[in-house]
């Protein structure tokens, strides 16, 4: 397991979550833009800072934004 890059996590994390938000507001509008933009932040997200290694079910749980920021969260607080 290598070391995180907390302060990068940290600022994509804030990314993720302000279009998590936005993604909420559109409520009927087309958010197919948004919700490709979100799958493939959390994708990317998992591939730079090798995410599986510091959590063993969040490759399980990426399909859900709200519990994968959550974990995100739990990671940095861990290696902060």
């Amino acid at each position: 397991m290598g070391k995180l890059d907390v302060q990068k996590l940290k600022e994509t994390l804030k990314y993720l979550e302000s279009k998590q938000r936005e993604l909420k507001k559109q409520n009927q509008n087309d958010t197919r833009s948004l919700e490709s933009m979100i799958k493939y932040l959390k994708k990317d997200m998992m591939e730079q800072h090798d995410l599986a290694d510091h959590h063993q079910l969040i490759k399980k749980e990426i399909k859900d934004t709200e519990s994968f920021i959550e974990n995100v969260k739990n990671i940095i607080k861990i290696n902060s």
